[in-house]
């Protein structure tokens, strides 16, 4: 990888990582902050989009959005989305008495996770001709 992939990956990794904190203050504000509903959405929205990137430049290797992905999936997708946060969060309810609630948000993020991955796959296949 050249120093211009690095580049383009720390640049998307800062873009989606503001992003992500920015939709984590916006669902605080709007849906209080007993649930981690933010990492939630981030992290499901993530896995829809790196899904739909996966497929597409899969399908189009020589398109000008395969050529960015450094910038869009390594650092945009791994700024945005966050693991990280999502095992500090379901810690932090479990600590504070709200076992259902930890055990839902991580039971429940992985199966959201993947289905949203599998859908942004899919959306990528939607408008392409029948072979």
């Amino acid at each position: 990888m050249n120093l211009n992939a690095y580049l383009a990956v720390g640049l998307g990794s800062a873009l989606g990582s503001v992003l992500r904190y920015g939709v984590s203050l916006a669902s605080m504000a709007v849906l209080g902050g007993h649930f981690p509903w933010g990492t939630l959405l981030v992290n499901v929205l993530g896995s829809c989009f790196i899904g739909w990137l996966a497929a597409t430049t899969t399908r189009l290797p020589q398109s000008a959005l395969a050529r960015q992905q450094p910038l869009l999936m390594a650092g945009f997708c791994g700024g945005f989305t966050t693991f990280s946060l999502f095992s500090l969060e379901t810690l932090h309810l479990a600590q504070q008495g709200s076992l259902g609630l930890a055990l839902l948000y991580g039971i429940g993020s992985l199966p959201l996770c993947v289905a949203a991955a599998w859908m942004g796959e899919r959306l990528a296949f939607l408008n392409q001709p029948v072979a």
